[in-house]
């Protein structure tokens, strides 16, 4: 495992494409281990382009994108995707579930399953059926899956969608605990501006081709926020903590 504060991802005049179209060009940023990033900005606009080149699912057109030697072969990166795409008639353990995330890697598989397990709050649930889960509680064993590879960094393309407000909150308390007690990096797809403000170190801000990366208070800024929503937006947290996103019409007003 390497140091906090130490480069596992960094991409240096980075351009992503398929075919003769390209979708990002020029992108430079610095991912450094301990960092919870989000990675936010209209649909559209490259977000899930850039997590297939970060899986080594799509090659750069131009420029580099290099990663941590322990990634070299991904078996230590984690990917959760929106949603699962199991065969409910099919019969499935929450065990057999999270032990999907083993494929290709040779290791005892009980001593990872249960810390998975436990590291999200599913101890004691590795014989019961799937399909049981609550919506939460399958999220919570999608990252269990993903964390069964011991990965030094943790993806995840849009996890929330479809949850409700009290289910999101309880996944993202999780997601938090593992950042700031294990030191876990992040990323994190998201259109939810509010989770990448309460939640997040780092933001990557996608428009027109190009990502805006750099810390919270730097990238959500009010300017930059409506330059790429093409109207007011102001994401704040307020003197309790909690986070307040206002958006206005493109005159200005509320």
């Amino acid at each position: 495992m390497y140091d906090r504060g130490e480069m596992i991802l960094r991409a240096e005049n980075l351009s992503l494409g398929y075919g003769d179209q390209i979708v990002l060009w020029d992108v430079s940023l610095e991912v450094r281990s301990g960092e919870f990033w989000f990675l936010v900005g209209p649909n559209g606009e490259g977000k899930s382009t850039f997590l297939r080149s970060v899986l080594g699912l799509l090659r750069p057109k131009g420029g580099v994108l290099w990663t941590h030697p322990e990634h070299a072969s991904r078996q230590r990166i984690g990917f959760v995707p929106q949603r699962c795409d199991l065969n409910p008639s099919l019969p499935t353990t929450v065990r057999e579930f999270v032990s999907l995330g083993l494929v290709g890697i040779k290791a005892r598989g009980r001593d990872r399953l249960e810390g998975a397990l436990e590291r999200v709050g599913l101890g004691g649930m590795a014989k019961r059926d799937y399909w049981t889960l609550s919506g939460g509680q399958r999220q919570r064993a999608l990252v269990a899956r993903a964390l069964i590879r011991h990965p030094g960094l943790l993806i995840l393309d849009e996890a929330t969608n479809g949850m409700d407000l009290s289910t999101e909150d309880a996944f993202l308390k999780c997601l938090s605990d593992l950042h700031r007690k294990e030191g876990l990096t992040i990323l994190f797809v998201t259109h939810d501006l509010g989770l990448a403000m309460r939640y997040g170190t780092h933001a990557a801000v996608f428009k027109d081709g190009r990502i805006m990366a750099g810390p919270i208070e730097e990238t959500l800024g009010q300017e930059l926020l409506r330059a790429v929503y093409g109207v007011p937006v102001e994401v704040s947290l307020d003197a309790g903590g909690a986070v307040c996103v206002r958006v206005g019409t493109s005159d200005g007003t509320p």
